[in-house]
This record gives C-alpha cells, sequence and structure tokens, in this order.
C-alpha cells in the first residue's frame, strides 16, 4: 500500500457512543475515515436472540440468562455507565472529533442501503463493532477486509462473551480480544493478534475488562491494522486449537467467579 492513509469505515450500534463517538475519533487520528454505520435494531431482537439461546441451551438455562441481566441491571450497570462516560471522556479528550463524515442509520448491516452506502465509501478497510452477523456482499466490500474486535480470544472463545467465560472458566490467560477479519463463518477467520492487559477481576466487571482489552491497546492496534493493509502483518495460525461457541452469561457461573476470584491475591492478573 503506498503512503496514503488507509480509508476507513465504522460500523456500531446506536447506544454505544463509546464507538461512534470515541473509537471514530481514534479511527480519524490515524486514518481517513469515511463513513459510520449507526445500527438502531428493531424491537423483538432480544427476544429472538433469547428464544435462539434456549434452542442451544435449553429454557431453565436461559432463566440464568435473565436472573444474570436482572442481576447487572441492579448491582453493576450504574458502576460501568459511570466508568464508561469516564472512558469516552478520554477518548474525547484525546483525539479530535472527525468532521464532515458521512453517517447512515439503519437496522441492519445488511440492508441495500447500508450496502449501497459501503460502496459508495469504498473503504480500504471496514471496523464491525456490531453483534449482527455481516453478509458478505457487505463485508468483502474494502480492498483489505473487515475487521472485529472480539471480545474474547480465538477460536477457544468465540462468540459476543468470550471475556466473561474466559473468567468464569478460570482460563486467565485467554482473557483478552482477537483482531480478527470476518469471513463466512462465525468468528472464524483470520486471527491478526492478541490483545490484553494488567486486568483486576476482583475489581473490574466483565465488561469494563471487555472493553479496557481495546482501550488499552489503541496504539497496537492501529500500528496491526497498518500492517494489515501494508501486507506485512501475517495471520497467526489456530490450527490445533479447541474451537468453544459461548452464549450469552448465567448468573450461575458469575456468582462461581466471584466466588474464586475472591479466593486469589489482590493483585491484578495479566493475561
Amino acid at each position: 500500500m503506498s503512503d496514503e492513509r488507509l480509508r476507513t469505515l465504522l460500523i456500531c450500534h446506536h447506544d454505544a457512543p463509546i464507538h461512534y463517538d470515541g473509537l471514530a475519533r481514534w479511527m480519524a487520528s490515524w486514518s481517513d475515515l469515511v463513513g459510520i454505520v449507526i445500527l438502531e435494531e428493531r424491537r423483538g431482537l432480544l427476544w429472538r436472540r433469547l428464544k435462539r439461546e434456549a434452542r442451544r441451551v435449553g429454557a431453565l438455562r436461559v432463566l440464568d440468562v435473565l436472573a444474570f441481566r436482572f442481576y447487572y441491571k441492579a448491582t453493576l450497570a450504574s458502576r460501568d455507565g459511570v466508568w464508561l462516560e469516564q472512558a469516552l471522556g478520554d477518548l474525547r479528550s484525546r483525539y479530535a472529533a472527525p468532521v464532515g463524515v458521512p453517517v447512515i442509520r439503519s437496522h441492519s448491516a445488511n440492508t441495500p442501503e447500508v450496502e449501497s452506502f459501503v460502496r459508495a465509501r469504498a473503504p480500504d478497510m471496514t471496523l464491525a463493532l456490531c453483534k449482527q452477523i455481516i453478509r458478505p456482499g457487505v463485508f468483502t466490500i474494502p480492498t483489505h477486509g473487515t475487521f472485529v474486535f472480539h471480545p474474547g480470544i480465538c477460536p477457544e472463545y468465540r462468540n459476543a462473551h468470550g471475556c466473561f467465560w474466559a473468567l468464569a472458566n478460570r482460563d486467565l490467560s485467554r482473557v483478552g480480544m482477537t483482531l480478527l477479519r470476518i469471513d463466512r463463518g462465525v468468528d472464524t477467520g483470520p486471527v491478526f493478534g492478541y490483545f490484553s492487559y494488567a486486568f483486576d477481576e476482583r475489581a473490574e466487571s466483565h465488561i469494563v475488562i471487555q472493553h479496557r482489552v481495546v482501550l488499552d491497546n489503541l496504539s497496537a492496534l492501529a500500528d496491526r491494522l497498518r500492517a494489515v493493509a501494508a501486507g506485512t502483518a501475517t495471520p497467526i495460525s489456530t490450527a490445533g486449537r479447541s474451537s468453544g461457541e459461548w452464549g450469552q452469561p448465567w448468573l450461575t457461573r458469575y456468582l462461581r467467579w466471584q466466588r474464586a476470584a475472591k479466593r486469589v491475591e489482590s493483585a491484578p492478573r495479566h493475561a
């Protein structure tokens, strides 16, 4: 690739300002951010996801999932919300707001309108910070591919809650984030890096941890993405490793994790 700045595009959710505001600023600091797709999902999607989870793990386990959601909202959400606001404020102080970046809003990343928008913006690389599975018609448009910051170490911890499950399984060496290029599978594409930090599971929630594995590594991530575009980054082989597809967090596993965390020394652990 030439010395020209990469043309990048961001796909993210409307209820994640740390992405559409904070990380958009970061992207614009090292690349030419040419577009943002903001997803406003339709009502009923949560219910469909819970039904899918019920088919996967059974109706009784879905009650465990719902119990965790209620517990999190009652005990942790407020504190995490304060932390997220502070993290967003830090990003705003570090990076200038991009000017004149076209934005499209949609309920899905796979609509004809979004596909046309991405094609018109002609990005070299797209960063998809969303829960939706993106179709090839969209993720294959960028010259160098569409990438995700997967909250978990792949292939052992696939799907959206990898940090939680690594913590719950006491698999502390795999609490981190995977830089992954999307392919036609679910979190099965080429891996271009693993990123973590000296997390403290006794003081930080899994939500804070899965954000910090990204935010504490922004400089290294920008370098790695530029290296991918330049053709100097080699995918990491995952051959021979176990592959695990994990669902939504359970209250029973959360409580077991917390009991185990209290038994370890208070010093932070490094993944």
